[in-house]
């Protein structure tokens, strides 16, 4: 199964897609959207052309995005939720489902701990994924979502062929 993992960002959007069969995972390619345009709208249009690209390109089987953090800024969290729309519009205009994942809770799956630094989950993408190049720390996050959502599928296949047996 291929997973495509996105950390949303206006200016910065990092995607990462990962391969996995059975347990084992590599990586596929990943890389950061630099968004274009002075305006907003421009820009949700830069992002989205270029995330309707990669998933055109890379054919993934699932998505996963990182759920947004409300913060001091409200006129930046909002900014940032429609980035976010954007990063969950293009794996659903092409038919994939959408799993979302709190940071923490990514931290956990891919570091052991919730609340890791942006070092930490790097090292950690770097050595479940040997010979990874990281295009940079929002790649590195995004590779993470997508190690998160591979390891929540595996567990709930899993789970569906353990109630298939007791049933």
């Amino acid at each position: 199964m291929r997973v495509l993992g996105i950390d949303p960002g206006l200016r910065n959007l990092g995607w990462g897609v990962i391969e996995a069969v059975g347990s084992r995972l590599s990586h596929v390619a990943n890389g950061v959207i630099h968004s274009e345009g002075t305006d907003l709208a421009a820009r949700l249009l830069s992002l989205h052309a270029a995330l309707t690209r990669i998933v055109a390109e890379h054919a993934p089987d699932a998505a996963a995005v990182e759920q947004t953090f409300v913060n001091k800024d409200g006129a930046g969290t909002l900014k940032l939720g429609q980035a976010r729309g954007i990063a969950m519009l293009v794996p659903a205009q092409a038919g994939l489902a959408v799993g979302e994942y709190s940071p923490n809770a990514v931290k956990k799956a891919v570091v052991g701990v919730g609340h890791a630094d942006k070092g930490q989950i790097a090292h950690m993408v770097r050595y479940q994924l040997p010979r990874v190049e990281l295009a940079g720390a929002d790649a590195a996050d995004a590779l993470a979502i997508a190690i998160c959502h591979a390891h929540h599928l595996q567990s709930a296949g899993r789970m569906a062929a353990a109630m298939r047996g007791v049933a």
